[in-house]
């Protein structure tokens, strides 16, 4: 399936704004995740960094997308 199909509009790193624009959750909801952990991120000259990869992971915890590219070049 392609999943990465839903954010080809995004740059590959994504802000926190564009979270809650895919999400369609507020602004505190999308910080409360990214402080907890729930979506995994990097800090970047002290802002919020959020690759794809990892939005995707929230998104469908039961899929393995690091196997999926790594089969997919094969």
């Amino acid at each position: 399936m392609e999943y990465t199909n839903m954010l080809v509009g995004y740059n590959d790193i994504l802000t926190p704004t564009d979270v809650k624009e895919i999400l369609k959750i507020g602004r505190n909801a999308v910080y409360d995740y990214l402080k907890d952990g729930t979506i995994r991120s990097m800090m970047i000259a002290g802002k919020y960094r959020i690759p794809k990869l990892y939005l995707l992971e929230f998104m469908y915890p039961d899929v393995d997308f690091v196997k999926e590219a790594r089969d997919r070049d094969r």
